[in-house]
């Protein structure tokens, strides 16, 4: 039986392909469960077109995503924590304070996109990564300094 994926089927291929299963593995799972429909000549050139469709509405996707990269790119952020000796942190700058940093600047980010591999625990520059879109990554310089430690 000739069958569409509507969806990637782990051990069978991609969604778009068009696989050769066995009959009762198409009709009992495959159709049931929306995974694949019957390649037939109507429903060939019907997904051809869905698949057009969502392509466009991707790239669009994507085209925003690297506008919003390069709008994140052109940012300064500076983040003043107190520290100790050896520039050593009292506590840690984490992605929460990163999102916060990006937010005072206009900028709304899930901080699950910031790329942080552990917390900041030194005084210093950092290039944080941040993943905009699946293809889009882009750098933002953080500056962790130190605030004035004498409080009135």
């Amino acid at each position: 039986m000739k069958l569409i994926l509507k969806e990637d089927v782990k051990n069978l291929g991609v969604m778009g392909a068009v696989v050769d299963v066995k009959n009762g593995y198409g009709r009992n799972y495959l159709i049931p469960q929306n995974l694949a429909v019957e390649a037939n000549p109507r429903n060939i050139k019907q997904f051809e077109h869905q698949k057009k469709i969502i392509l466009v509405k991707a790239r669009k996707v994507k085209s925003e995503a690297e506008d919003f990269a390069g709008r994140l790119s052109a940012l300064k952020l500076s983040i003043g924590v107190r520290a100790g000796d050896e520039d050593k942190l009292f506590g840690s700058v984490t992605t929460m304070d990163i999102a916060k940093a990006i937010s005072d600047q206009g900028i709304e980010i899930d901080r699950r996109k910031i790329i942080l591999e552990e917390p900041i625990k030194r005084l210093g520059t950092y290039e944080i990564p941040i993943k905009v879109h699946q293809d889009v990554t882009v750098s933002v310089n953080v500056e962790v300094k130190q605030t004035d430690t004498t409080e009135a």
